[in-house]
């Protein structure tokens, strides 16, 4: 079964040379290319830790004190 986090480690190297690849043949310079899509995949990977992070559930339950 695949999670969100299946997807971003699959889009990165997608970013990264697809992109690259199809920014090139668009008509920017190789450097360009892989500049810009470079940034794609660090924003997805910035997305992924940051964003949509991973997190432990958080139990709602009150917490007693400790005077009790």
């Amino acid at each position: 079964m695949t999670d969100y986090y299946d997807h971003v480690l699959g889009l990165i190297p997608l970013a990264l040379f697809g992109g690259s690849g199809a920014l090139s043949v668009a008509g920017l310079e190789l450097t360009t290319a892989v500049s810009v899509a470079g940034a794609l995949a660090v924003l997805l990977v910035g997305h992924a830790m940051f964003v949509h992070g991973p997190f432990d559930s958080v139990d709602s339950a009150p917490v007693p004190d400790a005077a009790e």
